[in-house]
């Protein structure tokens, strides 16, 4: 195996309030802030935190770059998928914490799982996957 890096893709959350996600995020979903990097007026300009073996990103809008959270544009515009040992659990936790339910837990052939938005208005989907599934099965 050579030294060259392998690309990764890692999520960049923006959110009104970067500094309440992240303890939102610690609380809802067991994620561990790895550092952050404050702006000079307070806002946070960068910041990583860590929830299972995943790593994403966090800041606080910056208008100027057009770096807008879903409270801004109106909606989420992408989502997370959490896969968890037991959904009925984390769902609980996570709504405990604050994120409203979009989509109750239900059973599907791929998974038991359902949709909660963050106080900061990004999707999560929530599921414990089958791990018998076949996607064949669906087709």
């Amino acid at each position: 195996m050579s030294d060259a890096r392998r690309p990764n893709v890692t999520a960049y959350l923006c959110a009104k309030g970067a500094s309440d996600a992240i303890a939102f995020y610690a609380k809802a979903f067991g994620a561990r802030e790895l550092y952050r990097l404050p702006n000079e007026d307070g806002t946070l300009g960068h910041a990583e935190i860590q929830i299972g073996e995943t790593t994403l990103y966090v800041s606080d809008e910056a208008p100027q770059l057009n770096v807008l959270s879903p409270a801004t544009r109106g909606g989420a515009t992408s989502s997370f998928v959490i896969d968890v040992d037991d959904v009925d659990a984390a769902f609980a936790r996570a709504v405990g914490a604050g994120a409203k339910v979009e989509r109750p837990i239900v059973d599907n052939p791929y998974g038991r799982s359902g949709w909660v938005i963050d106080p900061f208005g990004h999707r999560w989907s929530i599921m414990t996957s089958n791990r018998d599934f076949d996607p064949k099965d669906m087709q």
